[in-house]
């Protein structure tokens, strides 16, 4: 990796928190996608899967969660979009990432037990449409189905998908117009592709290649350009990212999830700034246990119980805290210089989850 130099003024300083835990309206439990519109500055949070596992297959609960939450620019909740409902179709079974269609402005919802893409308008609500197909739970999955989901300069919706190890690409229609990606721990392969960003300057695309540890950026071709970061808790380090989203300087921001903190990278791989740090006894509750915290020294601001969807815009950076039922909102502000990040002996081989589970760190079973 090139040596470091200094780079963009990035320093996160916490701003406030949107929702609080809990079950009602207005409240937030599991968060993972969030998502800012520029049309009216309204903040959409992706709430969680009602799910009681006492009653096995059948403990589905279509009015506890799946749903998007709207809240204003300053919090205030505003309405939901989305019913639950299991089956492909108007209904979400817990929704994950979230992006607005640039060109139309309409929202796009990745809908992970459903497998599936939900589009939605969101000045009213109306379902519109939904299409796509993603790999269904593999064995030994805990998350799967379509993870992050990111526009590139033509309109082409692309799609990690968790379970396949690759990611796919939509057109305009929901017609698939490619894959990419595959298992493995080579340069463009992946274990788990969770969050995805692509950069509106150059085409560039981020991947949390979360079980490899990594970020892996390709080109607007999805050709392989570089990749950096190794399992770790060191700063540049990274135990299982999820969210990512990229700055319009190319800045590359990390929910590095079981760290519990977010990492900042400039657009060469090197570490701008390290924020926040885990709750005391981070981690999933243990089944039939509530998904969130109710101790309130575990909604001390800067502090995460899992860091999970993570997004960009202009200057502040919006993460869902996966078990304190919080979104957490950063500012983007300082000046920092970049540090080198820890590399491995050769960077060509470097070696979200569902309310309920159980372990404390997660692992997809891979076929042999």
């Amino acid at each position: 990796m090139a040596a470091a130099a200094e780079a963009q003024a990035i320093n996160l300083t916490y701003e406030n928190s949107i929702g609080e835990p809990g079950f009602g309206p207005g409240q937030l439990f599991v968060p993972q996608g969030v998502a800012q519109s520029d049309a009216d500055g309204n903040i959409y949070v992706s709430n969680g899967r009602g799910f009681d596992p006492t009653q096995g297959e059948n403990g589905f609960l279509p009015n506890v969660g799946n749903r998007v939450d709207v809240f204003s620019p300053d919090g205030e909740y505003l309405r939901a979009i989305g019913t639950g409902v299991q089956g492909n179709g108007a209904g979400i079974d817990e929704p994950g990432d979230l992006k607005f269609d640039p060109i139309s402005g309409i929202l796009y919802v990745a809908d992970v037990f459903n497998s599936e893409i939900d589009v939605y308008n969101p000045s009213t609500g109306d379902f519109v449409t939904s299409f796509g197909s993603f790999s269904g739970q593999g064995p030994g999955d805990i998350f799967f189905g379509p993870g992050g989901i990111d526009f590139d300069q033509q309109g082409n919706l692309h799609v990690t998908d968790f379970s396949a190890d690759e990611i796919k690409v939509y057109g305009r229609d929901g017609s698939l117009v490619k894959t990419y990606g595959s298992l493995g721990t080579e340069p463009g392969q992946f274990d788990g592709p969770a969050g995805l960003a692509i950069s509106q300057n150059t085409g560039n695309i981020y991947i949390n290649d979360q079980f490899n540890n990594r970020i892996q950026v390709l080109d607007s071709e999805q050709n392989f350009l570089y990749a950096f970061g190794t399992e770790g808790t060191e700063p540049g380090q990274f135990n299982e990212p999820i969210g990512i989203d990229v700055d319009e300087n190319d800045n590359i921001i990390v929910a590095d999830s079981q760290n519990s903190r977010v990492q900042v990278f400039d657009k060469d791989g090197n570490l701008l700034d390290v924020f926040g740090g885990p709750v005391e006894n981070p981690g999933p509750p243990a089944p039939g246990e509530l998904p969130f915290s109710t101790n309130p020294a575990d909604l001390e601001p800067g502090k995460f119980n899992w860091s999970g969807g993570l997004s960009y815009n202009d200057g502040q950076v919006f993460v869902g805290d996966f078990f304190t039922g919080r979104v957490q909102v950063l500012n983007v502000e300082g000046q920092k210089v970049a540090t080198k990040v820890p590399e491995p002996a050769t960077l060509l081989s470097l070696g979200v989850f569902a309310l309920g589970a159980a372990a404390t760190k997660l692992k997809k079973k891979q076929s042999a």
